[in-house]
């Protein structure tokens, strides 16, 4: 019976003999692809003689057995149809396997990649929000001086917030102002100025403010057009 030894190293030496004739890519992948479709049928072995059995042939084709205890198994196989053709078999199947195996794989990285990305962007949102605090005085009373309204709800605002956004009293002008937070005793723990300016009829104040230092606790924000008297309101920090 015939041999075809070499079928084993098609993608190494025969490919590089084929290359060295000129053959395109495409020419080697073809005359190969006839000389498998050969081996398939020219080595008959009806009663199976010498078969290594399809336990060896899936772990040469899946490349689990050493190179060195699979020697032993590549003239039969060179000259066996039938296990040449399980051999295909198993190989294809290994092929799929595998492929399924790497974009499974590709898959679970690009959706860990995705939410490590969404997590990053919240992350970045999360201290914008946390870190602005909003203090509407449109609605409350104008009253003068350190004396506040004890009737009126105190503003909160966290320790963590440092950029103010204060809506001033209806009415109010645009221009410099003075904001101060003292304790009831009368105690300055900070005091900012900034700019106020119109827009859709609302006078809006930004101030930076650093209090995370301050206890949590009830003081007393005080606001006022730069040289005019002060307006004080009810502040709790958390």
């Amino acid at each position: 019976m015939r041999s075809i030894g070499c079928i084993f190293v098609f993608n190494g030496q025969s490919e590089a003999n084929l290359n060295a004739k000129g053959y395109s890519a495409k020419d080697e992948r073809r005359i190969l692809d006839v000389l498998g479709r050969g081996l398939l049928k020219e080595f008959p072995n009806p009663s199976r003689t010498g078969c290594p059995g399809a336990d060896i042939l899936k772990r040469i084709a899946s490349h689990d057995m050493p190179l060195s205890e699979a020697e032993k198994w590549l003239d039969h196989l060179g000259s066996c149809s039938p296990c040449y053709s399980d051999f295909s078999q198993f190989q294809a199947t290994y092929q799929r396997r595998r492929t399924r195996t790497i974009l499974a794989i590709a898959a679970s990285i690009l959706i860990v990649a995705s939410l490590a990305g969404w997590a990053s962007f919240l992350r970045q949102k999360e201290p914008l929000v946390t870190q602005t605090a909003v203090l509407d005085l449109r609605n409350r009373s104008i009253p003068r001086g350190t004396e506040q309204n004890p009737a009126e709800p105190p503003l909160e605002v966290s320790r963590a917030a440092r950029h103010w956004d204060i809506y001033l009293p209806l009415g109010s002008s645009e221009g410099s102002y003075d904001v101060r937070i003292v304790t009831r005793s009368g105690e300055t723990v900070a005091a900012i100025s900034g700019v106020a300016k119109l827009t859709d009829q609302v006078t809006h104040l930004r101030v930076e403010v650093n209090v995370s230092s301050t206890q949590a606790g009830t003081y007393v924000l005080q606001v006022r057009k730069t040289g005019a008297e002060w307006s004080s309101y009810p502040l709790h920090v958390e």
